[in-house]
């Protein structure tokens, strides 16, 4: 029954991590540090390579189970998919919360990501050291590349399939590492409010088959879904990866680059808010005190979440 209780822990960590990592500015990396699993969940991740996945499907198919359960072992495997199980839970959950309040309450929830995105900046600058040159230019290039993107994004990228594979794995690996949001990067390359609605979409798909009204509302969903989740596979062993290498060799340099990023697409919450303010004919002086209230809040969940990290961290 310990085991059972054990399993069920990491399972509602992952829900927690799942959460986070659905909403822009909190990182399912630091609610991992938080619940105590970061160190576990990138030895996890890390040890995943080819040899031990060839193993693995080897051993499977040829029956061969004491070789597939060894590298199951070794890659942390149990541990890996419960924890996906929660994480998956939560962002089917979180997201279809998400696209009904983006759809009603457009201005409120771009300012609580506003909020989000603005205080985990402001917290992640305190580590960040801009004392040479080479750190300033990466920080340049960082808040260039958000700041461009966050506008061009939202109007011209479009939600094509190449479009959300590369989304997938850009946003699926940043949600390991901790203070860079993986859903914050997929506003930033205007993809967010897409797939929350698609997610949103295949539940409702998922409903109808129940119900005995055919596969096709779920087909339909499937071609974006599909293509985000190869793209986060990709991205978890090839992006973050590098992302790891560069912080092992230019640790400063790679943190400025990353939490500039942040700060750069704070601009995104504003483009999206005036495209709908534009659209439905209200003016942002009508609009700006539901979007102030909201940002407050989204700044003090992440201050509420960086105390409790920090006590544990330190």
């Amino acid at each position: 029954m310990s085991g059972v209780r054990a399993w069920l822990t990491i399972y509602f960590k992952g829900i927690a991590m799942g959460s986070a990592d659905a909403i822009p500015g909190v990182s399912g990396g630091t609610i991992a540090l938080i619940v105590g699993i970061y160190e576990r969940l990138i030895a996890a991740v890390t040890a995943v390579d080819p040899s031990r996945l060839r193993r693995l499907v080897v051993g499977v198919c040829s029956f061969n189970v004491p070789d597939a359960r060894a590298a199951f072992r070794e890659i942390d495997g149990a541990f890996l998919v419960v924890l996906l199980a929660g994480i998956g839970t939560a962002v089917v959950a979180v997201l279809s919360g998400v696209s009904y309040l983006l759809g009603t309450r457009p201005v409120a929830t771009y300012g609580f990501f506003f909020g989000l995105i603005a205080a985990s900046a402001a917290i992640l600058f305190g580590d960040v050291e801009l004392d040479t040159p080479r750190r300033q230019a990466a920080a340049i290039a960082g808040f260039a590349l958000a700041f461009l993107a966050s506008g061009y994004a939202s109007t011209a990228l479009g939600s094509s399939l190449p479009v959300v594979f590369v989304a997938g794995a850009v946003a699926v690996s940043a949600m390991i590492l901790p203070g860079i949001s993986g859903s914050l990067l997929l506003v930033v390359l205007g993809q967010y409010e897409y797939m929350s609605g698609k997610v949103s979409q295949a539940l409702d798909g998922l409903t109808a088959l129940a119900t005995g009204d055919g596969p096709d509302a779920l087909v339909a969903t499937l071609p974006p879904v599909v293509a985000f989740l190869l793209g986060g596979v990709i991205g978890v062993f090839t992006i973050a990866h590098a992302v790891k290498y560069a912080l092992s060799r230019a640790r400063a340099a790679t943190l400025a680059f990353l939490v500039s990023l942040i700060v750069g697409a704070l601009r995104a919450p504003l483009v999206e808010v005036s495209v709908r303010l534009a659209a439905s004919g209200e003016t942002w002086r009508a609009a700006a005190p539901r979007f102030a209230v909201a940002a407050v809040a989204g700044a003090a969940m992440v201050l509420v979440l960086d105390r409790y990290s920090a006590a544990i961290e330190y």
